[in-house]
């Protein structure tokens, strides 16, 4: 049998010479931080260092809500569903998001241009509801909001590729 192995992963794995079944969920962070996400192909190589069943890694990583299969969009949008955002309204904006993009929380639109996560609490309740895209904070968001914002990160993908 082929040992399959994508060059950038070799940096990750040659952390982890002894491998053992230990070491499988801080590779899969350190592949997650180095690609964004864990890929089919990276899954494999990862199955194949540690001599453990793809499917026994697919039960590890699904089990925790750190880990993504799909990568993130060129606008990363948080939803913060904590309870000040979620007394003012963040169930209502979450709805919004979702209809906009035509995403779940933890998709990808189909043109890369956003991704979509729920997180337990930003810590900016004082500016609840609130978002955060890139980083990038918007507070006192409403669903009316929502398409005037996302419009505003097209736009920016708009001049980046025209400029």
């Amino acid at each position: 049998m082929e040992h399959l192995i994508i060059p950038d992963l070799d940096p990750i794995l040659k952390r982890y010479p002894d491998p053992s079944r230990e070491h499988l969920i801080p590779l899969l962070q350190d592949v997650q931080e180095e690609q964004g996400y864990l890929s089919k192909e990276s899954i494999g190589v990862i199955s194949q260092h540690l001599h453990v069943a793809p499917a026994k890694i697919y039960g590890v990583a699904t089990f925790y809500n750190q880990f993504r299969f799909t990568p993130l969009g060129q606008f990363h949008i948080m939803v913060c569903r904590g309870t000040a955002c979620h007394v003012k309204g963040s169930a209502n904006v979450l709805a919004a998001l979702c209809q906009d993009l035509k995403i779940q929380p933890g998709q990808t639109t189909r043109d890369g241009q956003f991704s979509l996560e729920v997180v337990a609490c930003i810590g900016a309740c004082g500016l609840a509801p609130l978002i955060s895209i890139n980083g990038e904070y918007h507070a006192g968001v409403t669903p009316a909001k929502i398409k005037k914002i996302l419009n505003t990160y097209r736009n920016r993908e708009e001049i980046h590729a025209n400029g």
